[in-house]
């Protein structure tokens, strides 16, 4: 399959191991996220994720998630608010506030070199040979802005960041919505067909589609296989794109 002027990537199950997502960072976003929360709730970046976390959590208490509790000032309020994010994280939810609450636990771990991210081996090689042919690569995950930039900076080969022009997350929409994708093409200031998609769930390929994005599968070591796979281009590895 060819490649595009500008290549707009998923992260998880495309550029970067499932398995470090679910093995390394959800664990330990969830063993530090009190700790976190008792640190930093006093914070305005904060306040506002929990502000919009307790607004999202009244319609999931029909469906049993634990309330928030109390005001901000209130010691319960903390208890209850990671009661509630892990009643997310259980449930694998991509809610755009619990991410950016991610995205801060994560930054603290890779701080403090208990956290290094991983990428697939073809990952700088290819982005190296992109860049090199005047390509534009750009990053499209559920995961916070702030978390994609950390996961490519801190890889075994260096600092992948400066490779990348844009970095887009669920703010600018569902990745399972067309629309998303033709706010991403605004953005970039280039027509949707100038732009290869590519992911490991259907789903997000068959949006960016509808948007008139060309899209690839990526067929990863750990990622999960669907029935709707046929219906898309294959990669195992970004070197099997043709540059010509």
């Amino acid at each position: 399959m060819k490649l595009a002027p500008i290549i707009l990537l998923d992260v998880e199950g495309t550029t970067t191991p499932i398995s470090f997502v679910y093995d390394k960072l959800f664990p330990y976003a969830r063993k530090h996220i009190r700790s976190y929360l008792t640190q930093h709730c006093g914070s305005t970046e904060i306040r506002g994720l929990l502000a919009q976390l307790k607004e999202e959590n009244l319609s999931d208490i029909k469906d049993g998630a634990p309330a928030f509790r109390g005001k901000e000032e209130d010691l319960g309020y903390v208890d209850s608010a990671v009661a509630y994010c892990l009643w997310l994280m259980d449930r694998d939810r991509k809610t755009t506030p619990l991410k950016a609450l991610q995205g801060y636990i994560w930054e603290e771990g890779f701080k403090r070199r208990e956290l290094q991210s991983e990428v697939f081996p073809d990952v700088p090689e290819c982005f190296a040979a992109w860049r090199s042919q005047g390509r534009r690569i750009a990053i499209f995950s559920s995961g916070s802005v702030a978390a994609q930039k950390l996961v490519f900076e801190h890889t075994p080969f260096g600092n992948l960041r400066p490779q990348i022009e844009a970095f887009f997350d669920t703010n600018i929409g569902s990745k399972k919505d067309a629309k998303s994708y033709m706010r991403i093409s605004e953005q970039l200031h280039a027509r949707p067909a100038d732009i290869l998609f590519v992911s490991d769930v259907p789903d997000e390929l068959s949006a960016a589609s509808a948007a008139g994005m060309p899209v690839a599968l990526a067929v990863r070591p750990g990622n999960a296989k669907h029935p709707q796979a046929a219906n898309y281009p294959a990669v195992n590895s970004f070197s099997e794109f043709v540059t010509e």
